[in-house]
């Protein structure tokens, strides 16, 4: 029985714990990197939208469920769903290297290991019967679970929870645990909220750029969602709704009976890491009216109890974002298209109103069910090192969304900034390094084990918002990193003492 803390304290690395680590991959026993059913029938879908017009950095800094467009279109279609499953998670490129196919997801994953699933609860809308499908991106088709509308299930799961009880469609993301656990081990309960992060990110961009309304929700009673999907925690284990779209009433609450669908195992030996589902089941809540107690309780705490930290009394830069009139247009779609994952990053310096851009949209908020209809409650504060912006001297500060400013803390190096990402010198070449950091303590002492997940989850969405903004300039590019937590701290220390690192992100520009 382990709680949050002592899980996050447990998968630290340290200088210490990386040299020790005698830890090898056994790449014979690599899991495939998406499920397979073995008796459930498929739906053939249409082809998605080719074509989501929005402004990528539009549609990234909507901190509210509601679509930035005064219009809120409620209403979804199977092409829809179909899209939105696409772009947050399907197959967006294929390319052929030495020989080999390589096929490029929509979302970046820790270690290309894609172990987060989507699953569609959809009620009554054109070109698909209700029921609760499974995405399955190697083929785009959909794995049929379940025939008939199963929304009231997941509305009483969710306390009624207002998206939930009145959207057309709404998404479970789950984590096949050894899909990751194979390279990370004990990190991936950590790692299930960074990735379904990154995927959350696009499926609000979508939902938002396309003029529907869609909401991240957190609290719902987990054994009520894992028996609609039939699937076995100690394997894999819901980690988030989204409902999208409105004006779609659910209907009463259906008994769910147990299903065990057949499927073909991801690797010939699965491995166990017991740590791991211990965490995900000490954060469950037991029923929808303790979902909706906990999601209620944030309201009733004070401004400090989270641990984050408004502007001190360092000098400050006041950054200045394009406009939406003169910022890039590259549309949603296109973004996640060109979306990769930067290796090599040469040192010349970003414009400061890039710079400034990139964090003013991806940092504005996001929408959860527990921290305020507009996004403005934040778990986690942002830091960054900064190595090559024009007009901003080098050195370590911390970014105030709300003010757009940012305040310096002290010095840094290329050096040190790739020191404290594992030794990683590719990220001291980068830019600009965001760090997302949160007061774990006072997050599970005012909120318990299940904000602890609200708090990666909430960097993991950043994260995904970090890679949109920076792909949708031409010049730039990024990648997400892992790191020494403790050393991190130290960084941004005093400021941040209580802190701890939840996600990373390095910007910049390509090496030519």
């Amino acid at each position: 029985m382990v709680d949050a803390r002592e899980y996050h304290e447990r998968t630290k690395h340290s200088m210490e714990s990386v040299r020790n680590d005698a830890f090898s991959l056994d790449y014979a026993n690599k899991p495939r990197p998406y499920k397979v059913y073995e008796d459930r029938p498929r739906v053939s879908p249409p082809e998605p939208m080719r074509s989501v017009e929005e402004p990528a950095l539009s549609a990234v800094a909507n901190a509210s469920a509601d679509p930035r467009d005064g219009e809120n279109a409620s209403s979804v279609d199977f092409r829809n769903v179909v899209t939105l499953c696409h772009y947050a998670t399907g197959v967006t490129k294929e390319l052929e290297k030495q020989g080999r196919r390589m096929r490029f997801r929509a979302a970046s994953c820790t270690g290309k290991l894609y172990h987060v699933d989507l699953y569609a609860v959809v009620g009554d809308v054109d070109g698909v019967a209700p029921g609760v499908y499974h995405f399955d991106p190697d083929s785009g088709s959909f794995d049929v679970l379940r025939e008939g509308d199963y929304r009231g299930a997941l509305a009483r799961a969710a306390g009624s929870q207002r998206s939930v009880s009145n959207a057309p469609v709404t998404f479970v993301a789950t984590s096949e645990w050894w899909r990751n656990a194979w390279k990370y081990r004990e990190r991936t309960y950590r790692h299930a909220f960074w990735d379904s992060g990154t995927i959350l990110a696009n499926l609000l961009a979508v939902a938002h750029g396309t003029g529907r309304r869609a909401t991240v929700v957190t609290g719902f009673a987990d054994d009520a969602v894992t028996r609609l999907l039939g699937v076995d925690p100690e394997e894999e284990a819901p980690l988030e709704l989204v409902p999208v779209g409105s004006g779609d009433p659910v209907p009463d609450a259906s008994d769910v009976a147990a299903i065990d669908p057949d499927e073909t195992p991801p690797s010939e030996e699965v491995v166990d890491y017991p740590l791991v589902p211990d965490a995900w089941r000490q954060s469950r809540v037991a029923d929808g009216e303790a979902a909706r107690a906990w999601r209620n309780g944030f309201d009733e705490l004070p401004e400090d109890a989270l641990g984050t930290h408004g502007p001190g009394d360092g000098e400050t830069i006041a950054l200045d974002p394009v406009d939406a009139e003169t910022a890039s247009s590259r549309p949603v779609s296109a973004t996640v298209e060109r979306r990769g994952s930067l290796r090599e990053y040469g040192h010349d310096a970003v414009s400061p109103r890039q710079f400034a851009t990139v964090l003013d949209r991806a940092l504005r908020g996001v929408p959860f069910d527990c921290l305020g209809s507009d996004g403005s409650r934040r778990l986690v504060d942002c830091y960054c090192l900064v190595h090559a912006v024009d007009d901003v001297p080098s050195g370590a500060y911390q970014y105030h969304p709300e003010a757009n400013v940012l305040e310096r803390l002290g010095d840094a190096d290329r050096r040190t900034a790739g020191r404290l990402a594992l030794g990683q010198s590719v990220v001291g070449d980068a830019a600009v390094n965001v760090y997302l950091m949160a007061d774990v303590d006072a997050v599970v002492e005012a909120v318990g084990n299940r904000g602890y997940r609200v708090a990666q989850l909430a960097a993991g969405i950043e994260l995904g918002r970090l890679y949109l903004a920076t792909y949708a300039h031409r010049a730039l590019g990024g990648r997400g990193f892992t790191f020494f937590d403790d050393l991190v701290t130290e960084q941004f220390s005093p400021r941040a003492a209580n802190q701890t690192p939840m996600t990373l992100f390095a910007f910049g520009k390509p090496k030519t």
